[in-house]
């Protein structure tokens, strides 16, 4: 039986890879309260004891802006807790999976980024992930680095779903950015490609490196929000809101510098897997089909 030490249960990520994942072998979900990625004992000590054959790292520092004056916090998580998993995975000869973001480029091409593409992130938070990424390059033979975008789930912490669901029922009125493009990516369906590579590795070990998946399609944030509420309307969701104004981004001014255009190319991940990601408009119905559930 395989063991699969699984970092960032408590996320929304985390949480759909424990069900995801419990066929490949033992998960053992750990949280903050069991390993503080911040302090690079506390990761030794916990892989030295589980000895795991695969490490998912599914933990992160996300908060962009608040990365741009938690610098230090940001890199120890997103950088240097990563390489110090790989370190450890290469001594137990284990896979380690490691999830990235689209925030690692800068946003200036106009057609997908491929894993060909050279990053080149515009804010703390980015940096620390591209950091992250290289670190688990430089210290691991067996890694495959997942890049993806825009997530939201059911699970977890707030994420532009929930926010946008709770606003709408609080407000008449919503101003969105619209002049920023990429594509909205369900943690489920992550958590399913995730468990998919690991197959897809375990039987092909040439599958490895850089990933790049999202949801297929292309949506900016004030169209996803559109489609957030009329999907929601549907369902029965309730909503106070009448109106979503679509704004520019100097009009909404945030600490941190965000790409304009961060849409990834499904490609690769298409070809090795041999499916191709669900719509990202689809995945959102479902999404909030079970979360009306599971609000009773």
């Amino acid at each position: 039986m395989k063991k699969i030490l699984l970092t960032g249960i408590t996320g929304q990520v985390g949480q759909e890879l424990e069900d995801t994942l419990s066929p490949l072998g033992q998960v053992i979900g750990v949280g903050r309260s069991d390993m503080d990625l911040a302090e690079p004992e506390s990761i030794r000590q916990v892989i030295h004891q589980i000895k795991p054959d695969v490490i998912v790292n599914a933990a992160a520092y996300t908060a962009v802006d608040k990365a741009e004056t938690e610098l230090a916090l940001a890199k120890s998580i997103n950088a240097v807790a990563p390489t110090i998993m790989a370190e450890e995975a290469q001594n137990l000869g284990a896979i380690l999976l490691h999830i990235s973001t689209d925030y690692v480029f800068d946003g200036t091409k106009n057609t997908p980024y491929t894993e060909q593409d050279i990053p080149n992130p515009i804010g703390s938070y980015g940096k620390s992930k591209l950091q992250g990424e290289e670190g688990v390059q430089q210290k691991c033979d067996r890694i495959l680095i997942l890049r993806t975008a825009w997530v939201y789930g059911t699970r977890g912490h707030g994420n532009f779903v929930k926010t946008m669901l709770r606003l709408g029922a609080e407000r008449e009125e919503l101003r969105v950015v619209a002049d920023q493009v990429g594509t909205p990516t369900w943690a489920k369906d992550i958590a399913v490609t995730i468990t998919q590579l690991l197959q897809a590795m375990d039987s092909n070990p040439v599958v490895g490196g850089i990933y790049h998946f999202t949801n297929s399609g292309v949506t900016s944030w004030y169209d996803f929000a559109v489609a957030i509420f009329e999907e929601a309307k549907l369902l029965g969701f309730p909503l106070k809101l009448q109106r979503v104004v679509p704004i520019t981004t100097p009009e909404y001014p945030t600490p941190a510098q965000r790409p304009a255009y961060s849409v990834l190319s499904n490609q690769k991940i298409s070809q090795t897997l041999g499916t191709y990601p669900p719509h990202w408009r689809q995945s959102l119905r479902q999404m909030l089909a079970e979360l009306y559930q599971k609000l009773g």
